[in-house]
Formats: C-alpha cells, structure tokens, sequence
C-alpha cells in the first residue's frame, strides 16, 4: 500500500491536476476569508463550508484517474496480478486523493491564526466544520474511485462522479419534491450537506461519523471488489 500511496501522490504532482485543484481551493478559499474578514465574521465554518459545491466538481477531478488510466493504459493488469493485496493498491489509491484533498484546506490553519490574533474564541467550531468537511471529501473521494474502476475513460468517470456527487450532496432537494413523507424524510437523512452542517453547528455527531465513514468503506469495498473480478476474468 505504501508504495502505491507514493506513486499516486507524486503523480498528482507530476501533473497540473494536483496544483490546479489546490490553486482553485486556496483561491476560493482566501476569497471567502477576505469576505468573512471584511465584514467581522470571526467565524471560520462559513469559509470551509462554502467550498463544499466545489468540492463536489473538484473531487472527481482528484478520483477520475485513479483506476481508469490504469484500465486505458492497460498497466492495470500489473497492478491485479502484482503479489500485493488488492485491498492495498486500492487503499494507497484512495488516501493519496485523500491527502491532496486534505492539503487544500491548509489556508485556514492561517486564517483561524489571524481570527485567533484579535478575538479570543474557541477553536472547537472550526476543527468540527474541518473534521466534517474531510469526511464528507472521503466519502465523495470512495465514489469518484469506485466510478474511475467502472469505465477506461478518465473524463466519462469524472462526469458521472460529478452528476452522482450533486444528488448524494443535496440530495435534500428531492425531499422537497417528495410527495410521500417517507421518502421525504429518506431523503434529508442521506444528504451529505444536511449531514455535514451538523459539525458546522459545532454539534459532534457519532451517527454523522459512522454515516461518512460508512460511505467510504462501502464504495473502497466496491472498488476491490470491481478490481478482484477484473483479477479473476
């Protein structure tokens, strides 16, 4: 696994994909700050749940890769019958696009110093709108993954991850258009931001964790699952 993570992280940086996806997120997200700043919002939550649209288009940019360039080059087949745990490969795959994602909310380690310079506020509401935030960008990094081990085409996987991201994220959309009180309530319950803005409330939920971490593990199951019958054909 850890050479597979090292592969793929460096390969982000080989590329532009990894500086654009963290040029557009510290772009966004300064833009944000300055705006929060200019008018004495001293609250960061705002700043790191106002990138979570984008999140939903940059993520499947990080995930399109992933596998499907392997299938496309046809190097997949090294990596399926290579002596390492499928489990691994897909692992390293999934917590280098992890750790790009991670890196792109560095910015606002500075901008809670500068808030923390003139107001004395607690740092709690901040690391629950980031904790929320990095599970919310693992569960979309396993989906984008899962779809990449699906097609050869880096560019239909990054559609269909976009269009699958903008239902599981506002998913509460539909709630509204539900006639049926079930499925209403259905709905609401599995929207990642109706999830997500709980740890912006500077509420820690366990069922929000397990609901997050959950999603990841089902799609990175799905992915060695997809790679294992692809071993096996």
């Amino acid at each position: 696994m850890k050479a597979i993570f090292k592969r793929e992280f460096k390969a982000y940086f080989t590329s532009p994909i990894g500086y654009v996806i963290l040029a557009v997120y510290f772009f966004f997200l300064g833009l944000l700050f300055s705006v929060s700043y200019a008018y004495g919002d001293s609250d960061i939550t705002s700043v790191i749940g106002g990138v979570t649209l984008l999140s939903a288009f940059a993520i499947p940019i990080l995930t399109m890769r992933l596998i499907s360039e392997d299938k496309k080059n046809k190097t997949d087949q090294a990596l399926i019958t290579a002596p390492v745990k499928i489990s691994g490969i897909v692992l390293g795959k999934f917590f280098a696009a992890f750790l790009v994602f991670a890196i792109c909310f560095a910015p606002t380690v500075i901008f809670r110093a500068i808030i923390g310079a003139y107001v004395d506020i607690g740092i709690t509401s901040y690391l629950y709108a980031l904790f929320g935030m990095l599970l919310l960008g693992a569960a979309l990094i396993s989906i984008g993954m899962f779809i990449s081990s699906l097609t050869e085409s880096p560019v239909i996987a990054a559609i269909l991850s976009i269009a699958v991201n903008m239902v599981v994220v506002y998913m509460s959309s539909f709630a509204q258009m539900a006639k049926n009180s079930f499925l209403s309530g259905l709905f609401e319950s599995m929207a990642f931001i109706d999830r997500y803005q709980n740890f912006t409330e500077n509420i820690f939920s366990v069922p929000d964790v397990v609901y997050f971490v959950t999603i990841a593990a089902a799609f990175i199951f799905l992915t060695v699952r997809s790679l294992e019958k692809k071993r096996w054909s």
